[in-house]
Formats: structure tokens, C-alpha cells, sequence
């Protein structure tokens, strides 16, 4: 079954890892989470479960993976299959270095080819939806009429979903930092996109910072993808599933996903996580919120100190009372 696109969490290196996804999940159930970008590598010569594994809760759940290999793609796809990801994407989106030197990311944008080759071998290697994160356009290669023709190569492979940055991408001379600011946002070449294909699921990403904001794209598109606002601002997801899914269940409040947390956070420190690979997705939780400061500060000062367990977070609550 496809899983529901209207809002996403973009995947982001260092941020969606298992435990951040856990957290933004006490907050929004319906919200389609991304995991951090997996190298093909990475998947193929380490054992996989170091990357793959995930708690049930997690769902709906995608794998982004980095790579331009359709034998090893469709390889980590099955491996994908066998641990029940709800969707397997393909990441045409990244502008580093390091991923360039690989031959995968945004310049894989170049070669639709290439990326409809892997994208063919991904969809023969399961029944689960693939799909493509890419950015509007390359270095000079950022005409329409180029990304319409390699939105079209792809989707004549087998996808249906295109996740599009509505900034194109300087492969060199910008760093991933600056790609993600300097480049301007063109919404409008994301509309077109949903105008000129649509038999296609289109979903935007790039600079939205309110559900009200998302909302006003559903009118045009399938989709809208959140990235650093949501991390940086978790509680701007908490109507996500009223305003935007229509689930009308109980509401929560900040203090109570703390307290939600209490036995996730056990569980993983009695398995050896380092209670600071947990507490640091959470320290914008009590964003704008009065001791905030207080709460962030407590805990990325002392959630390093091994003897210090589940119980900081019930002391770290106290200041903001």
C-alpha cells in the first residue's frame, strides 16, 4: 500500500536517526518518516541491522538510500523488503562532495538514464513503492525542460512518487550548508511539475516552517516535506494529524511526551545508548516555551555523564515548573 505522502519528515544526515524518529513519533502519528541517507556501501559491507533497525512504532516509515549501482540498489532494496519498510527512496537530492566522489546524489541528476536504470532494478526487486528525492535542476543544467525530461525517464521506469527540493543544486563552489539557503526556492517550477505529469504523486520540500504553510501547498500538490523546521521545532508537528491527516484523537502536551519517552529511554540506556544519542533530538521541544533555555542547557550539559539515566529527564522538568 502507498504510504501517505501529505506530510513528510525530509530525511537528514545526523538528525533522523532511530531515536529522533521515535520522539517526532509521540508527537504525530500519520506524518511519513524518513530515515537518515544509507550508502549502498554502507548497507552491503557492515552488517545491515546496524543501519536498518527500527522500532515498530516508527511506522509509516521510508528508507532513503544513497547509490548508483542498480545490481547493489536492488540488492538493498530486498534487504529493505525483510525489514518492512513502508517505502524504499532513491536519493538524487545530495550535493556533497563525498557523495559526488561516489557517483550518487544530486549529480546523478546528469544521467536520467542512470537513475531510471536503478530505479527499474529497485521496483523488480520489490512490491513496496520506490521513489525519487532530487532537486529542480544542476550547476547549468536548470532548465524545466531538463527536469521535465528526467522526471518523465524515471516515472517510464516504475516511479510514481517524486520528492522534489524546490532549489536546484551547485555540485561545486557551495558547500551542503550553503545548497540548503543560497540557491533560490522556485515553487513554481515544483507546480508545474504536478500540472505537466498528473498521474504523478509530487511532493515539495524547501523552507516551510508552518503546517499553515504545507496546507497552502495541498491545494496544488500531493505533498509537502519538512526538514530542519521540524527538527529544530518539533511542537509545529503536534495538529499535523488533525489539520493535515484529519484524525481528531487525543490531544497532547510537551510535558507528556516527555513522560512517553521514560520507557523508550530506559530500555535503550539499560541496552547501552548513551543517554545523549536520545536527549539531544529533544532539546527543541520547549521551544519559545518560558525555561527552555533552561531545559536545553540541563540536559546537553549533563546527558554526556554515563551515571546519569531516565531520571535527568524528570529533573530537567522541573525547571520549567
Amino acid at each position: 500500500m502507498m504510504p501517505d505522502h501529505r506530510l513528510c519528515i525530509a530525511p537528514m544526515l545526523d538528525w533522523t536517526d532511530r531515536h529522533c524518529r521515535y520522539f517526532l513519533r509521540q508527537i504525530t502519528r500519520h506524518t511519513l518518516l524518513y530515515t537518515e541517507m544509507i550508502t549502498t556501501g554502507a548497507l552491503l559491507h557492515r552488517p545491515p541491522a546496524r543501519f536498518l533497525d527500527y522500532h515498530p512504532a516508527e511506522h509509516p516509515l521510508a528508507l532513503q538510500i544513497g547509490g548508483s549501482d542498480p545490481a547493489e540498489l536492488a540488492t538493498c532494496t530486498r534487504l529493505a523488503d525483510e525489514w518492512a519498510y513502508d517505502e524504499v527512496n532513491l536519493n538524487v537530492g545530495c550535493p556533497s562532495d563525498r557523495v559526488q566522489s561516489g557517483r550518487f546524489g544530486a549529480c546523478l541528476m546528469a544521467d536520467p538514464q542512470l537513475v531510471a536504470d536503478c530505479v527499474a532494478a529497485m521496483s523488480q526487486a520489490t512490491r513496496r513503492p520506490v521513489s525519487v528525492k532530487h532537486r529542480i535542476g544542476i550547476d547549468d543544467m536548470d532548465s524545466y525542460d531538463a527536469l521535465a525530461r528526467f522526471v518523465d525517464s524515471v516515472a517510464q521506469a516504475g516511479c510514481r512518487t517524486f520528492l522534489v527540493h524546490a532549489r536546484k543544486a551547485w555540485l561545486h563552489g557551495l558547500s551542503p550548508k550553503e545548497n540548503r539557503e543560497i540557491p533560490p526556492l522556485r515553487y513554481q517550477v515544483v507546480h508545474q511539475l504536478k500540472r505537466d505529469f498528473p498521474q504523478l504523486e509530487i511532493v515539495i520540500n524547501g523552507g516551510f516552517k508552518t503546517l499553515a504553510q504545507a496546507q497552502e501547498q495541498l491545494a496544488q500538490l500531493d505533498g509537502v516535506m519538512i526538514g530542519r523546521e521540524a527538527y529544530q521545532n518539533p511542537w509545529m508537528l503536534v495538529d499535523a494529524d488533525s489539520r493535515i491527516f484529519g484524525d481528531t484523537g487525543d490531544t497532547v502536551a510537551r510535558k507528556q511526551i516527555v513522560h512517553r519517552m521514560l520507557p523508550y529511554i530506559e530500555e535503550q540506556h539499560g541496552a547501552g545508548v548513551p543517554l545523549h544519542r536520545i536527549t539531544r533530538h529533544m532539546l527543541g521541544l520547549f521551544q519559545g516555551q518560558p525555561g527552555a533555555r533552561a531545559w536545553r542547557r540541563f540536559l546537553s550539559e549533563r546527558a554526556h555523564r554515563a551515571d546519569n539515566g531516565p531520571e535527568l529527564l524528570t529533573a530537567a522538568l522541573a525547571l520549567l515548573d
